[in-house]
């Protein structure tokens, strides 16, 4: 449906996406408008084309698809249009008497003849010129999104596309359209390609080959990889633009000679046609891919190669002496990874839960602080280096924190950014499992020779969500000295999550051994049962001390056994965001029966979700920006994977106060709302690094690359003192036996062999 009016009001703006929600005035009648509408003021004449539809709250609302700005058609209109405060200088009083001087001559006066305007008193020459440019910008604006929207580029990406590239972007993109697939806006490629088809570029084009070649290694990064092999790329750009393949080698040459890919010939074992054989591959990167990989090979040897300066003399003195005053016994595996580090500036601790990795880090801490040398602790996330500070009583930082790259971390990762030098004897980073080939990168950068480097993960955990393999290539390359323990502590054995997780690394269905022959119907069932007012959790058959299975089959059977156990001081950790039971649909159903609706809690609604006072968030990008207080302490900066809840919504103010899980209390201005989402249930990769009292994971059927052995045993581990897994026992079976950890293409560990 098509309709013509002139917004009468903005009832809300998102200035960062440009989401709006405005009164709209027809001749006919009024109504409320809802979409992406950048650029759009208060007064603005638009053509809309969209739908009606009922909002269960809020009514009748025409949702906007794509919209055309339009000049008035009335004078009355458009003096309305200059009143409201867009076009600088312009107010109500000027623009009447620009009305009355030029009436239906006003707009082609006001963008190419501004000079008359100063035959009205008041406006000087200056003043005139400054109207011009205001009104043309005005005007630019709107072309551009009529130009893009042509193309099926809708609002919110025009939005973005103006705001990196300027006032000139209709000239830049008629003359390149695939600037866009650089800009990181949510446009398909293929949507680029069609324009620039339509625009005449011709199938063959140099400048169209290079764009699919570069589409076809970024979606490759996407997936986590560094680099592709040659002859897969060719495959994929011959097919995606359907030109032949010199066409495509062409393109490699061109990119190549820009600098803009790097070429690497490696000398691999390969299996072409069932038969293994050594070879030569040929593996091509996106520059920046390269140089970050080269980079860490370079700094790693060269920090393992330097001199030991930051050696303890009578190191086994010193164990000892440490080992009484904390009452530790180290076993034998614990004694020699203290011992790696002490003898080398770079290594390697991996292990699972309940192998004694923590144990070791404390014990390094000890001997060293005693030797009055610095350790500075760190993790990947705020979640994570919370974890570090409470297993360790040490502060931990965040590595974007440590290295101040805070505020370029979320844009376009850049190998060559300046970062700040660690100042430390002994760097220890945790969950290494979760750093990148970028992060890993900026540490190396910042760390000066001499100083020790102490890298402690799980190689069997979920990898990165950036691209690489940083603590495989590492471990794989054999020139980093590691340790691997294996042996779960007594302490931990009485953990039935920490012996089932590690079944399930090795393969091993924990089900067989949990059910002991009790029947489908009575098998692990778990009832509530409350006892002088705290909620309990209480089996009729089996309870395995801090471990529960539930046996359901459907997915409503799954939602509604999670309605009956949850309550607000449980995590649900879930493998996808979408589906019935991913992480957005239990969000919405937790917060209906948790925290619903109420009179005496106020809420805000921003795009497609309401938050409300109660609900647990959490943050999804790093801001340095944001200020916080918590007592006395006043700093600035929220990190993703952070987590808390709302306890205030005050629209006199338009902010939001949270309150952080470490007690920080920051206020959030409605335009700041796209940086957090409901947490009542989070993905297993956004829990990566982080420990949870009790958590519920449900287990159902989905991709089978979501369903994953390393998924489970992550999911898994994330549970401190309860575990309560609720589904199908088949899909298990699956998960366990489905090992097959997707192969990401790298190159640090070839580069480590190599130097």
């Amino acid at each position: 449906m098509e309709l013509k009016g002139t917004v009468q009001d903005i009832i809300y703006k998102n200035e960062t996406n440009g989401y709006t929600i405005a009164t709209f005035d027809m001749e006919s009648a009024d109504t409320t408008i809802v979409g992406y509408l950048p650029f759009v003021q208060k007064g603005d004449s638009l053509k809309i084309i969209g739908k009606f539809v009922t909002h269960p709250d809020y009514g009748d609302q025409f949702k906007v698809e794509t919209f055309e700005k339009i000049m008035p058609e009335t004078l009355d209109a458009l003096e309305k249009y200059l009143s409201n405060g867009i076009v600088k200088g312009v107010g109500p009083a000027t623009a009447k008497k620009i009305i009355k001087k030029f009436g239906e001559e006003t707009v082609e006066v006001l963008k190419a003849d501004p000079d008359r305007l100063t035959e009205i008193k008041g406006i000087t020459k200056k003043k005139a010129e400054e109207i011009n440019e205001s009104f043309v910008a005005n005007w630019e604006l709107w072309q551009i999104v009529g130009f893009l929207e042509k193309f099926g580029i809708g609002p919110q990406s025009a939005n973005t596309i103006y705001k990196k590239l300027g006032a000139n972007t209709i000239s830049i993109v008629e003359n390149d359209p695939y600037v866009l697939s650089e800009l990181g806006v949510k446009v398909d490629f293929s949507q680029i390609d069609k324009m620039a088809l339509d625009l005449g570029v011709e199938r063959n084009n140099l400048k169209r080959v290079d764009a699919g070649i570069r589409h076809g290694l970024n979606l490759a990064t996407y997936n986590g990889h560094s680099c592709v092999l040659e002859a897969n790329l060719i495959t994929f750009v011959t097919k995606l633009l359907r030109v032949s393949e010199d066409d495509v080698l062409d393109g490699i040459k061109d990119l190549r000679v820009k600098e803009q890919i790097k070429i690497e010939e490696r000398e691999e074992i390969a299996t072409t046609n069932g038969k293994t054989e050594l070879c030569i591959q040929t593996w091509i990167y996106l520059i920046d891919y390269y140089k970050t990989e080269l980079n860490i090979a370079q700094r790693i040897l060269g920090l393992e190669q330097a001199d030991n300066i930051k050696r303890i003399s009578n190191f086994n003195k010193e164990l000892e002496k440490t080992e009484k005053a904390t009452s530790l016994e180290l076993s034998e595996k614990q004694v020699e990874a203290v011992k790696m580090v002490n003898d080398n500036n770079v290594c390697i601790i991996t292990g699972g839960p309940g192998t004694g990795k923590t144990t070791i880090i404390k014990t390094i801490i000890d001997i060293y602080k005693s030797r009055g040398k610095k350790v500075v602790l760190c993790a990947p996330t705020g979640r994570a280096a919370k974890r570090m500070t409470e297993a360790t009583g040490e502060e931990a930082s965040t590595l974007h924190r440590l290295l101040e790259i805070g505020k370029v971390s979320d844009e376009k990762p850049d190998p060559d950014l300046d970062v700040t030098p660690i100042d430390a004897d002994v760097v220890i980073i945790d969950e290494m499992s979760m750093v990148d080939i970028f992060l890993m990168n900026y540490v190396v950068k910042a760390l000066f020779k001499g100083t020790k480097l102490v890298l402690v993960g799980d190689t069997d955990q979920l990898p990165s969500v950036g691209p690489g393999v940083v603590l495989k290539d590492l471990i794989d390359s054999k020139r980093v000295p590691y340790i691997r323990l294996n042996k779960i502590f007594r302490q931990a054995l009485q953990s039935e999550i920490i012996v089932n997780s590690h079944k399930v690394n090795e393969g091993i269905n924990f089900l067989e051994n949990l059910q002991n022959g009790e029947t489908d119907e009575d098998f692990a069932q778990i009832n509530r049962s409350k006892t002088q007012g705290e909620t309990k959790l209480a089996s009729q058959t089996v309870t395995r001390n801090d471990f529960f299975f539930i046996q359901e089959k459907s997915t409503m059977q799954i939602i509604n056994k999670i309605l009956e156990l949850y309550n607000l001081d449980e995590q649900i950790i879930t493998p996808s965001k979408k589906g019935d039971l991913g992480t957005k649909n239990l969000n919405k159903l937790i917060q209906e029966k948790f925290n619903p609706a109420s009179v005496i809690k106020n809420e805000k609604k921003f795009g497609e979700v309401i938050y409300r006072e109660g609900d647990k968030i959490m943050q999804t990008k790093n801001n340095y920006d944001i200020m916080w207080r918590r007592k006395s302490e006043i700093n600035s900066g929220i990190f993703n994977g952070e987590m808390g809840v709302i306890e205030k919504i005050d629209d006199e103010a338009g902010e939001v106060k949270i309150r952080f899980d470490d007690d920080k209390v920051a206020f959030y201005g409605y335009q700041d709302l796209d940086q957090i989402e409901h947490s009542f249930a989070i993905t297993v990769h956004k829990s990566q690094g982080s420990e949870f009292q009790t958590v519920i994971i449900p287990i159902y059927q989905a991709a089978p690359m979501l369903l994953t052995r390393n998924l489970l045993y992550t999911g898994m581990t994330r549970a401190k003192d309860k575990l309560i897994m609720i589904g199908n026992p088949f899909t298990i079976q699956f998960m366990i036996n489905n090992e097959k950890i997707k192969q990401r293409n790298s190159g640090l560990k070839y580069k480590i062999e190599n130097l």
